[in-house]
């Protein structure tokens, strides 16, 4: 029986559609386009992508009964099951015998403020895209055995992940002063900047215990290196001279530590994990590195654009804090003057509206959201780059992944310098 895969994911009307199924390819976002054609069930598959997305549908068209069978498929129930799960053993992970200290630690793991979950998402997505080329050579009960104790590590890894992201949040909340995190009051707000340091701490300490009990040395390291990055890049933004705020490298290697190595690193830890090759291992720590780059700089114009209810923290929070993001390096190009402004600080009101009178004549938004677009597709790229399988459900995860890839571009594929006011 012969059968095509159509993914169409919808926001506000709009429709993005990753397909699977014999004919020419195209994968299309703005200006910028990535395409490949793979075989998928001894056919050739194509993924097109018009326009925004947010909900993944699933198309089954069964050739021989013409019958069309629809299914939500959007990436958090895919692996639902699993987040709860997740969710459950992270709130027994951060349990103290100090009270106030394990409220503090408990914070953003409680029901309702958990976030976005987009880490342990993906991650979750990778193991279920790459397992299955290690383990579908296994059959029986042993092969079973194997499945469920390979997930239940890469679970961990979700888990750790998802610890010392949190952490971080605390103390970059604290060292911002931010007085909202996720809609609600920053931790550092409600019980005071000790005890939020302490518990990004206690967070901290609890994703080691966790990170040694895998036994895995390689695995280790880079989740280090992650924690080693995420302070490193705190360090870069504090200490910055004039001449490295105007740096677009600088900005993006800053970038890289402060968001994109831990999902980077977590994702090639996913691989190490399965038995993948070095090769593939570091397609994944590609597609985490690039997929990082493109929401960050998405979240870089949605500070400029966004609204404090859809942040969940307020707007020009960045720029307030005197922190240069790449819609004003962009801005910069086009109007160099605007680097004596940064020089001088955002202190004064009257240089953050001048840095926002000159990012609102400039193309600023919009080269940033290319920059995002580019990155996206070097993520979507970095999956596309996998071995071949004919595995139904890995082919749903990557199709899934691909499309994690651009939806937090497609948030914002119909913003304009407008926006600005």
């Amino acid at each position: 029986m012969s059968l095509s895969w159509i993914s169409r994911i919808t926001r506000n009307g709009s429709h993005w559609f990753v397909s699977h199924r014999p004919s020419s390819y195209g994968l299309l976002l703005s200006n910028n386009s990535h395409s490949s054609t793979r075989k998928v069930f001894n056919c050739r598959e194509t993924y097109s992508w018009t326009v925004p997305s947010f909900h993944v549908f699933k198309h089954q068209i069964h050739h021989q009964s013409s019958s069309l069978v629809e299914e939500q498929l959007d990436p958090f129930s895919l692996v639902a099951d699993e987040l709860s799960l997740l969710a459950n053993r992270l709130r027994s992970m951060v349990i103290a015998e100090v009270p106030k200290l394990a409220s503090a630690a408990e914070y953003f793991f409680k029901m309702g403020v958990q976030g976005k979950r987009f880490r342990p998402t993906v991650l979750l997505l990778m193991a279920t895209a790459l397992n299955v080329r290690i383990l579908e050579t296994e059959t029986g009960s042993e092969g079973d055995a194997l499945t469920t104790e390979l997930r239940k590590r890469q679970q961990s890894i979700a888990e750790i992940t998802e610890m010392i992201h949190v952490a971080s949040l605390l103390h970059d909340d604290v060292l911002d002063d931010a007085d909202t995190r996720r809609g609600i009051g920053s931790l550092n707000l409600v019980m005071g900047n000790k005890v939020a340091v302490l518990a990004g701490d206690f967070l901290l300490s609890r994703a080691c215990v966790a990170l040694a009990s895998l036994k895995n040395t390689e695995v280790v390291t880079l989740l280090a290196t992650a924690v080693e990055h995420l302070v490193n890049g705190e360090t870069m933004q504090m200490t910055s001279t004039s001449e490295q705020r105007c740096s677009m490298e600088y900005y993006m290697q800053k970038t890289y530590y402060k968001t994109a190595s831990l999902i980077s690193n977590s994702c090639k830890a996913i691989a190490l994990l399965a038995g993948q090759t070095t090769e593939v291992a570091m397609l994944a720590f590609e597609y985490g590195k690039n997929l990082g780059l493109a929401y960050q700089l998405i979240d870089d114009v949605l500070d400029f654009t966004g609204t404090s209810a859809s942040l969940g923290k307020g707007s020009l929070s960045d720029i307030r804090h005197g922190i240069v993001t790449a819609p004003i390096l962009f801005a910069m190009e086009e109007f160099p003057q605007l680097c004596s402004v940064i020089g001088q600080g955002f202190d004064k009101p009257e240089n953050i509206n001048a840095a926002l009178e000159y990012l609102g004549k400039s193309r600023g938004i919009q080269r940033t959201r290319e920059l995002a677009a580019k990155h996206a597709n070097l993520a979507a790229a970095a999956i596309d780059s996998l071995p071949e399988t004919d595995d139904e459900e890995d082919v749903g995860a990557e199709a899934t992944l691909l499309g994690s890839a651009f939806a937090k571009v497609g948030e914002i594929a119909s913003i304009d310098n407008s926006a600005l006011g």
